[in-house]
C-alpha cells in the first residue's frame, strides 16, 4: 500500500512532461541518497557517543593526575 505522501508526489510528477518528470526523480534519487546517508552518520554517532564520553573523561582523568602532556605539533 502507497503512503499519501507517494500517491502525493506521484500524481505532482505526473502533472509534468516527461524530461521534467526525469530531472525531478534525478533530483530526489540524490536528495533521499544524501538523508540516507546522514541518517548513518547520525545512528553512527549514537552508538559511538558512549565510548567518547568515557574517551572524554578518561583524558579528563588523566590531565589532573598530571599523566598528559600538551600536544607538541612539531613532533608530529
Amino acid at each position: 500500500m502507497e503512503s499519501t505522501a507517494t500517491v502525493t508526489m506521484k500524481k505532482m510528477l505526473e502533472t509534468l512532461p516527461e524530461q521534467f518528470q526525469n530531472r525531478v526523480l534525478e533530483y530526489m534519487r540524490e536528495y533521499i541518497e544524501d538523508i540516507q546517508e546522514e541518517t548513518k552518520w547520525a545512528e553512527s554517532f549514537s552508538k559511538s557517543q558512549s565510548n567518547l564520553i568515557s574517551a572524554a573523561r578518561q583524558a579528563r582523568k588523566e590531565i589532573n593526575e598530571g599523566k598528559a602532556v600538551p600536544l607538541d605539533v612539531e613532533r608530529l
